[in-house]
């Protein structure tokens, strides 16, 4: 689709990252998507190009609250969460909040840590909260938060458990430049870091109108059939252990509506479901010991069931 198609608002939110991150349009969209429909990004790939970038350009395009979390070994639940501190002075112990009581979160390299400590970020992805010692803690909408990991194969990582990638709303990757936009970079870089200069171009409030508005685009009952149908198409794949939940199916049709919304339109297209099924889904399935020796992807499994998932025709809107 043509940037002439995009939304006023979301078009010079892009333009303003595209400032910064060049070559990565398809990552930003998807980055927007995530945000507008309150879900969360996690970033794969190796280091250095450009995933820290992305998130921090996001976070000044929409003027949020930004906070960074580096992921190392010896990390705790607390340092993530915020711990209660006793105050002699006022003889009762004061909550002192952790990097999480933000708006946009860069989790960083979160597979470098134990387990439990990126189960810390759980409760507030799910819930937009924390609990510390017995006490809730909201957090500030709108919440984001966008991990970065390093690619499994890295030595001194540690796969995510399950239960925290069906968190992310999608997953994606980078990669790297081509020679024409490297070579932009340096450009760019030679004189001053582009980041350091960028300005917002919304407000907070202007974000949280925009995550409004993407509830009230339609999803007509054939497409809610057309994701049902090709999330089961991933539980009944041979090649799959265990396949998307239906909380795929909920992360699938929320994206559709974000997508939908970015292009100007109050209705959800089978092709906004068909982009978005494998950024949406792939994680969310585990292969069988035997299929990953034959070298078949989640990716490839999606393909598959895409191709035979009757696509609706239904005339969507009068």
């Amino acid at each position: 689709m043509t940037h002439e198609q995009l939304n006023p608002t979301i078009g010079r939110i892009l333009e303003n990252i595209e400032k910064v991150m060049i070559g990565k349009r398809n990552v930003a969209e998807l980055s927007l998507v995530a945000l507008l429909s309150g879900g969360h990004v996690l970033l794969e790939d190796v280091p250095g190009v450009g995933k820290t970038m992305m998130v921090r350009a996001l976070a000044k395009s929409v003027n949020a609250k930004f906070r960074r979390i580096q992921f190392t070994p010896d990390l705790l639940p607390s340092d993530v969460t915020g711990v209660s501190i006793y105050n002699p002075k006022e003889l009762e112990f004061q909550f002192r909040p952790g990097p999480i009581m933000g708006n946009i979160i860069l989790a960083d390299e979160i597979n470098r840590t134990s387990p439990k400590t990126q189960s810390a970020l759980l409760e507030g992805m799910e819930e937009s909260s924390v609990t510390v010692d017995g006490i809730t803690h909201r957090l500030e909408k709108p919440f984001f938060v966008m991990a970065t990991q390093n690619p499994i194969e890295y030595e001194g990582t540690y796969p995510l458990p399950e239960a925290q990638l069906d968190r992310f709303l999608l997953k994606m990757k980078m990669g790297y430049p081509d020679v024409n936009e490297e070579m932009e970079v340096l450009s760019r870089a030679q004189r001053t870091m582009p980041i350091e200069e960028l300005e917002s171009v919304i407000d907070l409030n202007d974000l949280r109108e925009l995550q409004e508005n993407i509830k009230l685009v339609t999803v007509d009952d054939t497409i809610k059939r057309y994701i049902v149908d090709i999330v089961n198409g991933t539980r009944r794949n041979s090649s799959v252990y265990l396949g998307a939940s239906p909380r795929g199916s909920i992360a699938l049709m929320k994206a559709a509506q974000a997508y939908a919304y970015m292009y100007k339109r109050d209705y959800v297209l089978p092709d906004d479901v068909q982009f978005l099924a494998s950024y949406v889904l792939a994680h969310r399935i585990i292969l069988k010991s035997e299929a990953k020796f034959e070298g078949i992807s989640a990716e490839d499994v999606l393909e598959r069931v895409l191709a035979r998932v009757p696509i609706p025709v239904q005339r969507l809107v009068k």
